[in-house]
């Protein structure tokens, strides 16, 4: 399985290899013959309602209220094979925007780096694996992470995604259900990612009508791990059925 077109080293040392290959619909990649794609997002594996609940007892490990407004920054690394020669923002960027936000709602920094020191009273009190639930509370996420703008996505919480090597899932995200939306690392991206995340922030209704957006996707996704349990437990012949009528994996609503 891979959702992320940039990453070369697949074609040379997992594709030749593969007997088949699972995409997303909106990979960008025509990776040929191999190639089978499914309608929905690796985050929906784990994130719908099937499988997700989130606790409102993340409001006491942010030491919050429950009805006080916060969002979430999130910086990475780009140490990953896929974000090899990508720099990402700028310090000087990343606290101008922690600043700016801060007039409007309670922030939260998450960092796979070292926060410089304006930053380090910001950084998010939880351990990792309370993130989704975070999230899902969040009035918004604005950061570097492609993977963490798709999962709000499919949480109902808007993005402001910051990346120059792009994804067919976080561009889709932004085209077709309004729930991410994508910027560069150039100078002028960076600036306009900080005045499109305080335009959302303003908006009183942003949250709800993120979770009128995120049902609509929902309607439109099958329920991926249940098409994955399917596909291994019948395959190869599920293979045949996925080639012959693709939308066989609509059952898996």
């Amino acid at each position: 399985m891979t959702d992320t077109e940039k990453v070369r080293h697949d074609a040379v040392l997992t594709f030749p290899f593969a007997t088949h290959i699972l995409t997303p619909s909106c990979f960008k990649k025509n990776i040929g013959k191999k190639e089978i794609n499914y309608h929905s997002y690796n985050e929906l594996a784990y994130l719908i309602d099937k499988y997700f609940r989130p606790d409102p007892g993340i409001y006491n490990m942010l030491k919050i209220n429950t009805n006080e407004r916060y969002m979430i920054v999130r910086y990475v690394s780009h140490s990953a094979v896929h974000d090899i020669g990508v720099k990402g923002m700028s310090i000087e960027t990343k606290i101008k925007a922690v600043q700016e936000f801060s007039k409007y709602v309670k922030v939260f920094v998450s960092s796979e780096t070292e926060l410089p020191d304006a930053l380090k009273p910001y950084r998010i009190p939880i351990p990792p694996e309370r993130m989704h639930h975070a999230l899902f509370y969040a009035e918004l996420l604005y950061g570097e992470s492609a993977t963490m703008s798709s999962e709000c996505a499919v949480l109902g919480t808007p993005a402001v995604s910051i990346d120059d090597v792009g994804r067919g899932y976080t561009d889709e995200q932004e085209k077709k259900y309004g729930l991410v939306f994508n910027f560069s690392t150039s100078r002028a991206e960076q600036e306009k990612s900080i005045h499109k995340s305080i335009e959302l922030l303003k908006r009183s209704d942003l949250k709800t009508e993120s979770k009128c957006k995120r049902e609509t996707m929902l309607a439109e996704k099958i329920d991926l791990t249940s098409f994955l349990v399917w596909f291994v437990e019948n395959y190869p012949e599920s293979v045949k059925t996925m080639k012959d009528t693709p939308d066989y994996q609509q059952r898996f609503k």
